[in-house]
């Protein structure tokens, strides 16, 4: 499930940039993903740690129907405790 609340988080912040830019299409997004470790409810013993298999099936979800839907997501995982967008590839 956290996996998925980051995913869509991605997603809504390129939404963001695509429309600032005025993107029409784009190829591929690249991102560097730190361990991440989510709570659903704040406490610091309930956290999991990010599986980039789900945040990969949650990017491609959460990009359906959007300029994303066919962009190809290339996740290089680094050290580190946040995520960023690193480039995004236009057609």
């Amino acid at each position: 499930m956290h996996d998925f609340l980051l995913a869509k988080e991605i997603v809504d912040q390129l939404l963001e940039i695509v429309e600032e830019k005025n993107l029409e299409s784009v190829k591929s997004v690249n991102l560097e993903i730190g361990e991440i470790p989510l709570a659903h409810d704040e406490m610091d013993e309930h956290e999991e740690d990010i599986s980039m298999e789900n945040l990969r099936f949650g990017l491609e979800t959460a990009s359906k129907d959007t300029v994303l839907e066919d962009a190809e997501f290339n996740i290089t995982e680094v050290d580190g405790d946040d995520w960023k967008i690193t480039g995004i590839e236009v057609e």
